[in-house]
């Protein structure tokens, strides 16, 4: 690889770990609040507190895995299905 590639690769895993880690921590912390049979504060509590858990084992992780669209793949998608699942599940009644 040459020294573009290599920075731009290195660019692209930042912006994965960095961006796409924090959405996806976002999104799954929000579906784990959603999701819990407790009061809505407790149940927000808990996804807050596992979000900073989440997001620090995807950036832990992003640097850790060897192939750049394995991370990728994970990351923006785990981001993506959740949010997705969230819209789907509407407001907590």
């Amino acid at each position: 690889m040459t020294g573009r590639a290599v920075r731009t690769h290195m660019v692209a895993r930042c912006a994965t770990a960095l961006v796409g880690g924090y959405a996806a921590a976002a999104g799954i912390a929000s579906l784990i609040a959603r999701l819990l049979p407790v009061p809505r504060v407790e149940a927000t509590a808990w996804g807050m507190i596992l979000s900073f858990l989440i997001y620090a084992c995807f950036g832990l992780w992003a640097f850790h895995q060897p192939r750049l669209s394995v991370v990728a793949a994970v990351i923006w998608g785990s981001a993506a299905l959740s949010i997705a699942a969230l819209f789907l599940l509407g407001v907590r009644a």
